[in-house]
Formats: structure tokens, sequence, C-alpha cells
């Protein structure tokens, strides 16, 4: 495709000039500007193996994220709404030709019942995910589904809002879905090498290259301003696939104005029934992932980083400090109400927040801008500005209060309230101001405070 130039992104793989030390050093200093990078300027640092310019990579990256988003994490859940499949991506668990798979398909009860128990955790952010069927992730249900998501109270607690993860569309549906009420749009074009695409997706809708890949074009069209793109980290080399990445997003940010509002990061998993030969043909270690997540960070720095529960604990902790600015939490692909995947992060979300508060960052449940029309140019025009860090703060602080207050455990609790003392004691009197407002109206029981 015409943004894809495979022949110039296998050139910078390839050039060895870029793998002069020097030269990364000083694309690093640069990149601390926070105004992002080429894509020559990427290659460069996806090929750095000293281990002193790592932690030079490492240390911008974390500068960069804390420059534009502050020290704070959004979190959010998946759910699961459709294991059915009429694709047959050779890596996938969910494609059609696997037999052994046990389907299941969300009513619209189920999802009720799913999204009262995210509420009584204290999620406020859904990723709505589904396999592409013609039946049950039919655009209708979907909207019947966000629409039974948004409905859903107890007590004080509700979602506030939604984003997904579907098939593309064509763009007179994608205005059908703007008028869901979502938030973000998600399609992965899971490899951005075609020969590797049409390899692993031999059939079905999702074998069309080309139509995925200018999926978020026609969003855009539609009227959706925030979509997020990603790649599955393992079906080919994974410079190639970042580069891809940057590709694409350059690209959006050229022909619209506007960067992907989120990248997604996932690595691919062993898939249940798959070949060998597909079960991530191209392994990319811990090492080489916390690089590419690095690169990404300064590479796109008004970008959200948008990492799943895929990683485990320990490694999720890692990649928060090079560039990470939105994690999963609780993921329940078996699509049966109160299972939790086996795989990756299975902590709780009261778990994450403690762990979080421990590492000096500062949870968020906040969904502001999507309610406060701040969203496509005008967040971008905020992010790319360094001004967004100061409103996320504000609304971050006052969704982590509501959090402490009504669902909590005692320790969590403790430690939010030690935590936001800290942060409101480090900042300058205007404000502490108007966070202590905010604050005082959450404490005495209004809920939803926001700028």
């Amino acid at each position: 495709m015409e943004f894809i130039n495979e022949a110039f992104i296998h050139s910078l793989m390839n050039d060895s000039s870029l793998r002069n030390g020097s030269l990364q050093l000083d694309i690093i200093g640069k990149a601390k500007e926070a105004k992002g990078l080429s894509l020559k300027d990427s290659a460069a640092l996806l090929n750095v193996t000293s281990r002193d310019i790592l932690e030079e990579l490492f240390n911008a990256a974390k500068e960069v994220k804390e420059k534009i988003f502050g020290k704070r994490l959004v979190v959010f859940a998946p759910l699961y709404i459709t294991n059915s499949c009429v694709n047959n991506c050779l890596y996938c668990t969910f494609r059609r030709d696997n037999k052994d798979l046990k389907r299941k398909s969300l009513t619209l009860e189920e999802i009720e019942e799913e999204t009262c128990l995210m509420v009584q955790q204290g999620q406020k952010r859904l990723l709505l995910v589904a396999g592409e069927h013609p039946k049950n992730a039919a655009l209708e249900f979907i909207g019947k589904a966000v629409e039974k998501i948004y409905s859903v109270k107890v007590n004080e607690g509700n979602i506030r809002r939604v984003d997904l993860n579907s098939a593309p569309m064509s763009v007179s549906n994608f205005k059908t879905l703007k008028n869901f009420g979502i938030g973000t749009y998600h399609c992965f074009q899971e490899t951005y090498d075609y020969n590797t695409y049409s390899l692993m997706h031999p059939d079905g809708p999702k074998s069309d290259y080309a139509w995925r890949l200018y999926a978020m074009d026609r969003a855009l069209q539609a009227g959706i301003e925030d979509v997020g793109i990603g790649s599955l980290f393992g079906l080919t080399d994974y410079r190639f696939e970042a580069l891809g990445l940057l590709s694409h997003a350059l690209n959006l940010d050229e022909r619209y104005g506007l960067g992907p509002h989120t990248i997604s990061v996932p690595r691919i998993l062993p898939a249940l029934n798959a070949q060998p030969e597909f079960n991530s043909p191209h392994a990319v270690d811990d090492a080489a992932f916390k690089k590419l997540v690095a690169v990404l960070r300064l590479a796109v720095p008004y970008t959200g980083i948008l990492l799943s529960t895929r990683e485990n604990a320990e490694f999720r902790r890692e990649l928060l400090n090079v560039g990470v600015s939105q994690i999963g939490t609780g993921s329940r692909t078996s699509l049966y109400t109160g299972q939790i995947s086996a795989e990756g992060d299975q902590r709780s979300l009261d778990e994450v927040v403690m762990d979080l508060l421990k590492l000096g960052f500062l949870p968020s449940f906040c969904t502001a801008c999507c309610r406060s029309e701040r969203t496509g140019d005008r967040f971008m025009e905020l992010a790319k500005a360094g001004s967004i860090g100061r409103l996320c703060l504000s609304n971050s602080v006052s969704s982590l209060k509501e959090y402490l207050l009504d669902y909590a455990s005692e320790k969590t609790k403790l430690a939010g309230e030690d935590l936001l003392n800290a942060r409101l004691g480090a900042e300058n009197s205007g404000f502490l101001s108007e966070v202590i407002k905010m604050l005082e109206r959450v404490t005495d029981g209004e809920r939803d405070v926001y700028v």
C-alpha cells in the first residue's frame, strides 16, 4: 500500500550507518524535546544494542511520557462479547476452523451481568472486544451492547466510556457506530508485512489487507475522531512491525492532522490447535519488546501506548517506566461470567491499583476528554503542546479519590491518600486550589467530577 513502503522500511533495517552509537545518542537527545521522530531516526533507535545507550533510551522515554501525560496511568477492562468468528487467522484460537474451541456469545443479559461485576470493582472504562461474525457481532448488536453497558448503574457507579475493538466497517457503518457513543475505535493490522499478512489470513473478510489497513481512514471520515492502531508482535521482525506502525501513525497525522489516539502492542501467545510454526514465528524477547515500546513513545509522544494483560505483572512494571500510559486489568477472555483469563497479569483491579500506588504512579479512571469534546484534533493540539497533562492530572486525582472512597480495600485506600497528599503538596498554589475544590466535592458525595 502507498504509505507502507516495505522496500524503504527494509532499507532502514539494513542500514549499517544507523547502528552508530553517537548518532543514536544524538537522536535520543533530540527525542527529549517531545516533538516526535522520523522513520529513519526510529529505525536507528530500534538498532540500539549498547547497554549504556539502552539506558539512555529508556530514561528518555520515561521523561517524554511524563512530560506529555504526567506520572499517571489510565486503567481499563476489556469485555469480550463473542469468540465466534468467520475468519481463519492461523495464529488465533478464535479462528473458524478451530473445532475444539467452545463457542460463546454473550446475550444482552450476560453483558449486563458482566458490566455489573466490573462496576462493582470500580471500573469506569470498558474495551468491548468482538470476533468478526455477521450475527453475533453484528453492528446492531454492538449498538445494543453499548447501550446496555451505559445503562448499568450499581449504587453511584457506572461505566462512563466504552471503547470498541471490532472488525473494519464501511464509512456508512462507522457513522452508525459513532452514534452509539463509543470512545476510541480500535482495529489492529496484526502485521504490516503484506506477504506475512496473506499467509496468516488465508480466507475470510480479514484476508483483504487493504480493507483493514484503511479502516482508520474510513472511521475518521465518518466522524469517529479517536482511533487506535496496533500490531501483533511476533508474526514478523519486530523492527518491521514497529516501523509499519509508525508509518501508519505518520500517514494519519499527515492526512487528517491527528495521529492515532492509542497504539497497542500485544505479543502473540500460543493459540489452541495452531501449528507450531504459527505460534510466534518471530518471537520477541523481553529486551527487544521493552526497546520497541520505548522507541514508539519517543516517535509518537502524543499517542497513548496501551498494554494488555497478556504480559505478566513483573514485566508490566518495567514497561510502565518506558512509555506505557494505559493498562488493561481483569481481562475476561474466557467469555464466562466471573472467570479471569489464565494468562498474563491475573491480578484484580484493587491489586493493580495498589501496585501502581506503591510504584509512585497515579491510577486514573478519568473519562473526561471523550465527554468534553476534547477528542480528535482538540486532544492532539493539547497533547502536542504538552498541555494535556494539567487536565489529566486534575481529573485523575478526582477519579482516584472516587475509587478510594467507593471501592478500594482499606490498605489501598491508605496508600492512595498518602500518594494524593504527596502529589498535591508538590504542586503550585493555583493548581492546588482547583484540585482541592474538586476533591472536596467528591468527599461530600458528588461523583463524576471533572474539568
